[in-house]
């Protein structure tokens, strides 16, 4: 077999083909977004462009991903398996990914969508929320267009509205309508942090490090 370095390791293609199996996951959501193949040339320009290219066993050559549609796969991460045959390339694409216009080639236009996890999902909200920053002209009547247009300061007096009719449903215990509160709170809360040019994955790598340091201020128990 032939064998490319990764940074997991040696990808090793098939003998008799050359290929290796790419599965594709959306680095924000966790969803399964394609299976491709890749050959070495592939791989090399995969990793080299930062943009996944497969090999096309039907048109038998190198094929980008988004080379046509402009719907690229942007690499975030890649990971050889522990048989160091197969490849999970971890991706931000550029827009839906199959070619019957749904984001996962798993999701057929004619099902219904497939949950997605708590977690994956604001990071979606979050993705939506962005691009109506970049290119309001998209859905000029938007309400998330609408706060952009009014700026942080009314983005940040709609948090506030929104936490303390939180904490007065909390407080009195209305829990029927408490989930409709912090849904808004926590869709206010990714505008301001779009508006603050702050990113989701930076609030949970503090998280994050704040668990790994149990005797923070932040977490210690009086």
């Amino acid at each position: 077999m032939a064998s490319l370095s990764s940074k997991s390791g040696e990808l090793q293609f098939d003998a008799a083909t050359g290929l290796a199996p790419a599965i594709i996951q959306d680095a924000d959501t966790g969803q399964v977004l394609m299976l491709g193949y890749v050959n070495q040339e592939a791989w090399a320009k995969t990793r080299q462009e930062g943009r996944v290219t497969f090999f096309s066993r039907s048109k038998n050559r190198l094929w980008t991903k988004g080379e046509t549609s402009g719907n690229f796969l942007q690499v975030v991460s890649h990971h050889v398996d522990c048989d160091a045959d197969t490849v999970l390339i971890r991706v931000l694409p550029a827009g839906p990914t199959c070619h019957r216009g749904t984001t996962s080639c798993f999701v057929q236009p004619q099902e219904a969508a497939v949950p997605a996890a708590p977690i994956g999902f604001l990071a979606s909200l979050e993705r939506l929320i962005s691009e109506r920053k970049q290119f309001p002209e998209r859905a000029p009547a938007s309400y998330t267009v609408s706060l952009f247009k009014k700026g942080i300061p009314k983005i940040a007096q709609k948090v506030g509205e929104e936490a303390v009719e939180t904490v007065i449903d909390a407080v009195a215990g209305h829990r029927d309508t408490l989930t409709g509160e912090v849904a808004d709170l926590l869709y206010h809360l990714l505008v301001l942090l779009a508006a603050s040019e702050v990113t989701l994955a930076e609030v949970i790598a503090v998280l994050q490090e704040r668990h790994r340091l149990p005797n923070t201020r932040h977490l210690t128990e009086e």
